[in-house]
């Protein structure tokens, strides 16, 4: 549905609050006037309505329809099509859960196409309305923080990835025996999600932040930079939590082998303090007529002490050299 229509003059909202006629704001549009137009999840005909009253291309529409796009920053005529991946992080599950924002920007209007959850635009709109040098540079200011918005929230996934790591790194590292293998390929899976947001949208935003993109006025640049700025430290970031899992990953692989060789140690030495008595009762068990000790008084009691001296020693002997 339509979420929000507005139209802005001289860096002010000339329109009323709310979902508005985009026809008719679109035929009451003035020179240097822009028109941001949200829509959230919208149906077929919805976006049909819309693309019809700014003449959006169709393959553009299709796109944004389908919503499995690639970040991406293309240009249809007169009109440019930016696609952004949006994430959101659901603690309970360490999943990172991902939509997306597709916006059409043309000379005097910016159409935002936004799917599931994330990086809602509410704030970004107030807080662009607040601004009135920024809202100045017309439909680049619209643009811009719509991307601020999104990157805001690849930080915050960013940090809550962290948290992950640093629990997944102090469980590796602790006394007690733990499963980690599990949520570490559960977090590494999730890091090649956002990886796949993160980093297709560096190469347009380089883009936007060096005046390569026709309709992006050079005065907008530098707020471009700032976000791509951001980009990068996130990328970085991603790449970092990546190897530290990986890391993570062969430690406790490396312990659990670890242990499996001390469990192995201490079974054989376990398995040692039962053989030896069993050796000793099994010699003494044979019936022989001729044996040494067998007719005397306290041969039983010898065989007893044997055993259990015997028995002692190994033990001795293991906890010394920490088999036990």
């Amino acid at each position: 549905m339509i979420v929000d229509a507005a139209c802005y003059r001289e860096g002010h909202r000339v329109s009323p609050a709310g979902p508005a006629d985009v026809e008719d704001l679109r035929r009451r549009t003035g020179d240097g006037d822009v028109l941001w137009v949200g829509l959230h999840d919208p149906d077929a005909s919805e976006l049909a309505h819309v693309a019809r009253a700014f003449d959006l291309h169709p393959l553009a529409v299709e796109d944004a329809q389908d919503a499995h796009q690639r970040p991406k920053l293309e240009r249809y005529g007169d009109t440019l099509f930016l696609v952004l991946k949006t994430l959101w992080y659901v603690d309970a599950e360490d999943a990172v859960e991902t939509g997306e924002i597709d916006l059409f920007v043309g000379a005097d209007f910016v159409v935002s196409v936004r799917h599931g959850a994330g990086a809602p635009l509410d704030d970004a709109r107030s807080s662009l309305e607040a601004r009135e040098e920024l809202l100045r540079h017309g439909t680049a200011a619209v643009l811009h923080v719509i991307c601020d918005r999104v990157v805001e929230e690849y930080q915050s996934v960013a940090a809550e990835l962290m948290t992950d790591v640093d629990e997944v790194e102090a469980s590796v590292f602790s006394d007690e025996r733990t499963q980690d293998a599990a949520r570490i390929y559960v977090l590494k899976r999730e890091l090649s999600e956002m990886r796949r947001a993160v980093m297709p949208l560096r190469e347009p935003l380089r883009r936007l932040a060096t005046g390569d993109v026709p309709g992006i006025g050079a005065g907008a640049a530098p707020y471009f930079r700032d976000v791509a700025d951001q980009v990068d430290l996130v990328a970085e970031d991603v790449e970092t939590l990546d190897e530290l899992l990986s890391t993570a990953f062969d430690a406790h692989a490396t312990r659990i082998s670890m242990q499996q060789n001390d469990d192995m140690r201490k079974i054989s030495a376990g398995a040692a303090l039962v053989v030896v008595p069993t050796l000793i009762a099994g010699v003494y068990g044979m019936n022989f007529t001729h044996m040494p000790e067998l007719a005397w008084r306290f041969g039983y009691a010898w065989a007893l002490l044997l055993m259990g001296g015997s028995a002692a020693g190994l033990w001795w002997l293991f906890k010394r050299s920490g088999w036990l």
